[in-house]
């Protein structure tokens, strides 16, 4: 079964459809520039635009940077305020005229690599950190996600987490992977002495360059780079229309 996934993040929104049965993109990804201001409704135009390109007629899941209840986003990160508030699943349902679902970002990308990547053999609690423009972050027990952690914005060294450790302020600050991977590392040690995990699985971007940082985190818990990397977004999206 093919659903289309959208990932909408704070720099891009990336889509493909998804082979669910396997966890695989059924064909090539679009990538398009997410609007700025990053608005409901420029957003809503742009998923429109994407169903259209690849004439979807079936259901779709999209992953919001925004806390996600009963469809509703409770909060914005790295989009605009305006999102606060609103009912997504019926913003998006209108407009594109299809049924849709709406998860947390990270929580999709968490959802893709426990049911098909890193984390298929994993039991007890598993987080998936996902490093990239901010800190996302999805709590699983026993492959039972636990939704909305947001533990990105933990306070670390007096800042939100993410200000210290994200992938984009490596870039940012152009640091070697090995002096963002003191900082990472003091972010992964909060999240263990607060939950104790069995496993971490690191996705975003950052994670194909795994060998280059993993080496010099001090961590006891067990660590796994993620599989499908930036497509876990797409991906997870898809799998949780069938939640």
């Amino acid at each position: 079964m093919n659903i289309l996934g959208i990932d909408i993040g704070g720099s891009a929104i990336k889509a493909a459809p998804v082979n669910t049965v396997n966890g695989t993109l059924a064909a090539e990804k679009i990538r398009i520039a997410t609007p700025q201001p990053a608005t409901p409704l420029a957003i809503a135009e742009i998923i429109a635009e994407i169903t259209e390109n690849f004439n979807w007629t079936g259901a779709i899941g999209c992953g919001l940077p925004a806390v996600i209840r009963d469809g509703i986003a409770c909060t914005a990160a790295n989009i605009d305020a305006e999102w606060i508030g609103i009912d997504v699943v019926e913003l998006l349902s209108t407009r594109t005229g299809l049924e849709t679902t709406v998860m947390n970002d990270a929580d999709s990308a968490g959802l893709a690599e426990m049911h098909y990547g890193a984390g298929t053999k994993a039991s007890g609690t598993t987080i998936v950190v996902t490093a990239g423009t901010g800190l996302g972050t999805a709590l699983f027990r026993d492959n039972i996600l636990i939704p909305n952690t947001e533990l990105g914005h933990l306070q670390l060294h007096g800042k939100n987490a993410e200000q210290i450790a994200s992938a984009a302020v490596r870039t940012k600050l152009n640091l070697s992977y090995s002096e963002w991977a003191k900082r990472f590392d003091d972010y992964l040690h909060r999240l263990e002495e607060l939950f104790w995990p069995d496993l971490f699985i690191i996705g975003g971007g950052i994670s194909k360059a795994h060998a280059q940082f993993f080496p010099h985190l001090t961590i006891q818990t067990k660590i796994l780079p993620a599989r499908l990397r930036n497509d876990a977004g797409i991906i997870g999206a898809a799998a949780a229309v069938l939640r």
